[in-house]
């Protein structure tokens, strides 16, 4: 923002195109439908990588060797399990508590079992990485399964990120093509350059908070419908529409009332979302072998005619429009979509927690002051 605009009082809502920090993590052309995680493309990194490789490359800013792979997979692996206490605090939260909410008090209690004291110390940095990496997943499934009356899956070592997590979930080793979309869409949500809860993070970072507080403040950011919940309800839209023949006089009845379509439009995306394309064509492949789901015709249907409709505003499917109706097709109850973004982005979020910490500023933006000046104070007795 310039000085004459700072003078006028003019201010930006939402902070639209306002630069906050300088990142080499992520990078979006939302004219062209780009995203690149430290300058590879997602699409390549989809086909190519895993979850695991992903993280090193954004948390480290490079890919790793395969001993670095090797060592930084062991670790993960090695930090699944949940202590018997924690396990315990879990068991006390009310059974229709939301899993965000749950989640992001969980990752608060980690930092009181597993404390990090200096934030400029490399090897606590690292092994409160590693934790939270490694835990999330692990309170996500031990939630789900409490909640309905199980005692949790303890983890599997032999098995891969998200083979693990969907084992744990499910109560069942998941087949390649489910693990391998799952990897996708955690490598899909990883990180998107300065979003609401990507600046959340790193206001946070700024007062030198400690990483858990850091991300459980990110969490709390992403809980939001108009961010990480929207999977939720998209899923929860097509429901409602329930078949192709209703699609049109929904969008349309939609549309004249200005509603929004849940999982169209993105406020830097003037074209499809590369990760839509990546998990719609994912779902299709999944589908193909498992058997589709009704929602899928639907959401076809939908993108087709809503797209059509509103071509002129450039709206298009973002990457919540597909990914939950995979999830369903999967057998992952709905409200444990956002928490599995959260699994996915919170390497994004340590990632951006150690960039702000190297140059780092406490955020401090000011205000326009509206309110009165000189009021004189009336005692109580008077009033």
């Amino acid at each position: 923002m310039t000085d004459k605009k700072r003078e006028s009082g003019e201010i930006i809502p939402g902070l639209e195109g306002v630069p906050i920090a300088r990142s080499s993590i992520s990078y979006i052309d939302g004219e062209r439908g780009i995203l690149e995680y430290r300058g590879f493309p997602i699409e390549e990194l989809v086909e190519k990588s895993s979850f695991e490789e992903n993280a090193f490359l954004l948390l480290k800013g490079r890919l790793p060797r395969k001993e670095e792979l090797d060592e930084f997979d062991n670790q993960l692996r090695e930090n699944r399990e949940l202590k018997f206490r924690l396990i315990d605090i879990l068991k006390s939260f009310p059974e229709q508590g939301h899993p965000m909410n749950v989640l992001q008090a969980s990752v608060a209690i980690l930092g009181m079992y597993y404390p990090i004291d200096d934030v400029e110390d490399e090897r606590e940095v690292e092994r409160a990485i590693i934790i939270m990496l490694a835990k999330i997943p692990t309170i996500i499934a031990a939630w789900n399964r409490i909640r309905n009356g199980f005692e949790p899956i303890p983890p599997k070592r032999e098995l891969s990120h998200s083979a693990n997590f969907l084992y744990m979930l499910l109560g069942k080793e998941p087949d390649e093509k489910m693990s391998h979309i799952m990897d996708a869409s955690l490598i899909c949500h990883a990180d998107h350059t300065m979003n609401a809860s990507t600046f959340t993070a790193r206001v946070v970072t700024s007062t030198l908070a400690k990483p858990h507080a850091v991300i459980a403040s990110a969490i709390g950011a992403l809980s939001g419908p108009l961010h990480g919940g929207a999977n939720e309800h998209v899923v929860k839209m097509l429901r409602s529409i329930g078949s192709v023949e209703n699609v049109r006089p929904y969008i349309q009845n939609l549309i004249r009332s200005g509603s929004k379509i849940m999982g169209l439009g993105h406020r830097v995306y003037k074209v499809k979302d590369p990760r839509a394309k990546i998990l719609q064509k994912l779902a299709e492949l999944y589908f193909a072998t498992h058997g589709s789901t009704p929602l899928f015709e639907v959401a076809k249907e939908v993108e087709n005619y809503a797209v059509g409709m509103l071509k002129e505003k450039k709206i298009y499917p973002n990457v919540d429009f597909y990914s939950g109706i995979v999830y369903e097709r999967m057998g992952i109850p709905t409200d444990l979509y956002t928490p599995i973004f959260v699994m996915a982005r919170t390497v994004g979020w340590l990632a951006h927690w150690r960039e702000q910490l190297e140059y780092n500023r406490i955020f401090r933006p000011t205000q326009i002051y509206e309110g009165e000046h000189g009021k004189k104070y009336i005692p109580i007795d008077l009033r």
